[in-house]
């Protein structure tokens, strides 16, 4: 038995009990089935040696019907059990995958797409739900007749006559399998040529103002168009093997009756097999013709569920890179003590290092500046403090404790991040800013507090709905810098101990960042404050300022100091300020890698 017909198993033992509820109501259906059919053969016996008169016409019609109530009931049952499991299974084996995919670290989703992840949610897991529903009825029902026919037959008929018509359908074992494992190859493909059109569709949604922008549209239209084409040759491809069972038990199913009509018919000459029981056996022969069709059915399911099942299977034994150690120690009443002591980090063993000999000592209520041209670090050593990236053992600390040794909720619970991309969700504004899950979400005071600390409330108060106004797909009703504002609010609801700022009013003036950290600065004085930005402005009040070039500090002190030092933060101050009195006197804004010395 193979790995992933293993893992396809495990999943419907899941609900064995609502199988097997939904095999018996399968065996009563398919039983009245077979009832009705030898009942009709009997009926024939009797009225041609006149044995039934009316009184057991009516008799043998009530039986038919009763047999009928019963199926019609049985199939209700049926229907509910195994459907409804593989529903139970879908939404179990769809959670566990949104659920893992939450608990992944964040360098995983560095070199993955999320096209390619959104076509584990829909087409591998709806696979794994068509074998667990369609499929196992395929299966069962199948098995039911085939051997209820099959004794019906022999049993009531005659076994040489039936041996004769099933000897074709010998046959069908070994040509199932053969296109079984083509079919399982074949669908592996489909999936990841799936996964490749659906990152094209969802890069060219997300990227709409870009694409337009640059009348892209033909080229899009075209790339998408070989991909699609890509597809649709790998679905023709497993369509060939799908499509070559239904012609192949025609054939089979079309010798059994052949074989059955002339040595059956040979019998009934003879009068070694009456005609009432013919009829019968045509019957149970023409109720065959269904598990042949299921076997197709069944083996299409299964294959398709099984090389899904190796996919998420790989996707699941991805383990995410950050977790909380045996020895994890809580954190509950964290004071904001930060500390890097020579803090080096690179992303992988063969690329230079990100940050080289970084050291800081941050007491709670102090706050520093980290400034730097592109690439310089910044952004990862703001990653670093919240463990989204794993920092070296020993090199980052909080109140004296060692990152790895904290407990991952009680850390990420100490820091409230505001990060250059604010990302929000298609929800209301309110909902956005209270976000934290220990904030109540009805609690405006608070919410409204956050958002004039923030410096958005105005802009809040401008919209018909105000702070009840449905934003869409990330955020993308609002402006660059309202987006980064309400991100900013949505942190200082939290009310954590630490606070990290990554650049993240990059996208308001400079006149309105002033305006916002001046504010600030009253919630940042109990509070240990990390400030990553690329303009002097943002961080010449700081205690202390880093200047990062190439993962290493060039310069450090306090904004007076380092600029009478004429250095790498003196040269980027005075490029910046020469920016300023352009724009004051009508010029056109340099972009800040421009700036940078």
């Amino acid at each position: 038995m193979s790995r992933d017909l293993k893992l396809l198993l495990a999943q419907l033992a899941q609900y064995k009990g609502r199988y097997a509820l939904g095999l018996l109501a399968l065996a009563v259906a398919d039983g009245g089935q077979l009832y009705t059919a030898r009942l009709v053969g009997q009926v024939i016996d009797a009225l041609q040696a006149g044995r039934l008169d009316r009184a057991g016409v009516a008799r043998a019609a009530g039986l038919i019907l009763a047999a009928g109530a019963a199926v019609a009931l049985a199939r209700f049952g049926w229907r509910h059990m195994i459907f409804g499991s593989g529903r139970l299974i879908e939404r179990r084996l769809r959670q566990r995958l949104h659920d893992h995919l939450l608990a992944l670290s964040p360098r995983f989703y560095l070199d993955r797409k999320v096209g390619e992840l959104m076509a584990y949610a829909t087409n591998d897991v709806q696979a794994v739900q068509l074998a667990a529903a369609s499929g196992m009825m395929s299966a069962l029902d199948a098995g039911i007749v085939f051997i209820g026919a099959l004794a019906m037959m022999g049993l009531t008929v005659d076994w040489g006559l039936t041996l004769a018509a099933m000897a074709p359908l010998l046959l069908l074992t070994p040509l199932t399998l053969w296109l079984g494992r083509r079919l399982h190859a074949a669908y592996g493909e489909v999936q990841a040529g799936f996964a490749t059109l659906s990152d094209q569709v969802q890069e060219n949604m997300a990227g709409i103002r870009v694409v337009k922008g640059f009348a892209q549209e033909p080229v899009q239209a075209a790339r998408f168009a070989r991909a699609n084409e890509d597809y649709r040759a790998l679905y023709a491809r497993m369509l060939r093997y799908d499509r070559a069972f239904d012609p192949m038990i025609g054939l089979l199913t079309g010798l059994s009756f052949a074989i059955g009509l002339a040595y059956g018919g040979t019998l009934v000459v003879e009068g070694r097999v009456s005609l009432g029981s013919y009829v019968a056996f045509n019957t149970f022969l023409a109720m065959l013709s269904w598990p042949m069709l299921a076997i197709g059915f069944m083996t299409n399911h299964f294959q398709r569920a099984t090389a899904s099942l190796g996919r998420l299977q790989a996707l699941f034994d991805t383990q995410p890179e950050i977790v909380d150690t045996p020895e994890a120690r809580a954190l509950p009443e964290p004071e904001g003590r930060l500390s890097l002591r020579g803090l080096r980090f690179r992303y992988d063993e063969a690329l230079p290092w990100v940050l080289d000999g970084v050291d800081l000592e941050l007491a709670p209520g102090q706050t520093v500046g980290i400034v730097g041209r592109t690439g310089s670090g910044k952004s990862t050593l703001a990653g670093l403090l919240l463990r989204q990236f794993e920092p070296p053992a020993g090199q980052v600390l909080l109140d004296g404790i060692d990152l790895r040794e904290l407990r991952l909720r009680d850390l990420r619970r100490a820091i409230a991040m505001v990060p250059q991309e604010a990302f929000l969700f298609s929800t209301s504004i309110a909902a956005n800013i209270a976000f934290d899950p220990d904030s109540e979400p009805e609690d405006m005071t608070r919410v409204e507090a956050a958002a004039r600390l923030a410096g958005v409330d105005r802009d809040i108060a401008g919209f018909p709905e105000g702070y009840a106004t449905l934003l869409g797909e990330r955020g993308v009703t609002l402006s660059g810098g309202q987006r980064q504002r309400v991100s900013l609010a949505r942190a200082l609801l939290r009310d954590a101990p630490v606070l990290v700022l990554d650049d993240s009013l990059s996208a308001v003036d400079t006149e309105t960042e002033a305006r916002i950290l001046s504010a600030l600065r009253e919630h940042t004085r109990a509070r240990t404050t990390v400030i990553v930005s690329h303009r002097v402005s943002a961080v010449q009040h700081a205690d202390e300022i880093l200047a990062l070039d190439r993962g290493r500090v060039v310069e450090r002190g306090s904004h007076a100091e380092l600029v009478a030092a004429g250095g790498f933060y003196a040269r980027l101050h005075q490029k910046q300020q020469l920016e300023l009195a352009m724009v004051a006197a009508g010029g056109e804004a340099l972009d800040p890698e421009d700036l940078a010395p």
